[in-house]
């Protein structure tokens, strides 16, 4: 039961990126709820769906986008990962780690996307693409991390409870 609330969170958030975040825009750069969503739901204390949540996310992610669905699988894995790791390290400042995951998160799946990109044969120049998507990106990324991580904290909390709050 509690794995199907996945289901409509996912979908929800991959809609809310493609109708409405995707449309606001930083220079050429917009925020990633999706990669926001996963950092978040990976840095909770009894959550232990996120690898599944990862792979969901990303193949709904890639199918929705132009990209290879693999490149933002990968990504949302190593989002995860990074998120397991830091939650094992910084756990007393969950802001900080998940500041910390949406900088490094945004940086490495745009490092994976333009990587895939160049595969493909577009040529993109490395500054137009870190300054105009990459760095604006992370900028919107940060902001959207603190309402997203606050609304995820609680659907966590509501998904696994834990034995104060029962």
């Amino acid at each position: 039961m509690r794995n199907l609330i996945a289901v409509p969170v996912i979908i929800l958030a991959v809609i809310l990126q493609s109708s409405i975040i995707s449309r606001v825009t930083l220079l050429s750069g917009y925020a990633d709820l999706p990669l926001i969503m996963i950092a978040a739901w990976a840095l909770q204390e009894h959550v232990d769906t996120a690898w599944h949540w990862a792979v969901a996310t990303g193949v709904l992610v890639g199918f929705a986008s132009g990209i290879y669905w693999i490149v933002p699988v990968v990504a949302y894995l190593a989002v995860v990962a990074l998120a397991k790791v830091l939650q094992l390290r910084v756990w007393q400042a969950p802001l900080l780690a998940m500041f910390s995951i949406a900088f490094l998160g945004t940086i490495l799946l745009d490092a994976f996307v333009y990587g895939a990109l160049r595969v493909s044969g577009v040529s993109i120049p490395l500054r137009d693409a870190f300054g105009l998507q990459t760095l604006p990106r992370t900028l919107l990324n940060l902001l959207l991390s603190i309402p997203v991580y606050a609304v995820i904290r609680d659907l966590a909390r509501w998904v696994y409870p834990t034995m104060e709050t029962e």
